[in-house]
């Protein structure tokens, strides 16, 4: 049976200058782990016996970046699912879309973690080294380009 983790890709939006577009004042939040290749990574954990996903998200992100639920707006109708294999097994990681509703709510990271950066598109791509998540990255900021 697959690992299954849960999480958050959380966006905030800049106020856009009035020469730029919407879709580039649109940052998203990393967090580099303290552990391991210290690789960059949406906050995300593994589903606790009796939470749903969705609530297993929330969890993780409270306990992995200090963001209370009531701090953040869900986006309907985003849902991702990857499948990639760790240690030879395999792992479902869901993802769900979440605006900071206060861009400059702080951050408070977890043990788990050593630094976080707001990131703009280009930038959230080169630190997210996997190409999943870079296309996850790329998918989601075409559905808020759209959105909107």
């Amino acid at each position: 049976m697959a690992v299954r983790a849960c999480g958050l890709i959380i966006y905030r939006r800049l106020q856009p200058s009035p020469s730029s577009k919407a879709a580039d004042s649109i940052e998203y939040l990393l967090l580099q782990t303290s552990y391991g290749t210290h690789h960059w990574t949406p906050p995300k954990g593994h589903v606790d016996p009796g939470e749903d996903d969705l609530q297993t998200a929330f969890r993780e992100t409270q306990e992995e970046a200090g963001l209370q639920a009531s701090q953040l707006t869900l986006v309907e109708g985003y849902r991702k699912e990857l499948h990639y294999p760790v240690r030879g097994k395999p792992k479902t990681v869901v993802y769900w879309l979440a605006e900071v509703k206060d861009c400059n709510t702080e951050i408070k990271l977890s043990e788990e973690h050593q630094a976080f950066r707001w990131l703009k598109l280009e930038d959230a791509c080169k630190f997210a080294e996997y190409e999943d998540m870079q296309a996850t990255l790329k998918d989601v900021h075409q559905f808020l380009s759209s959105d909107k």
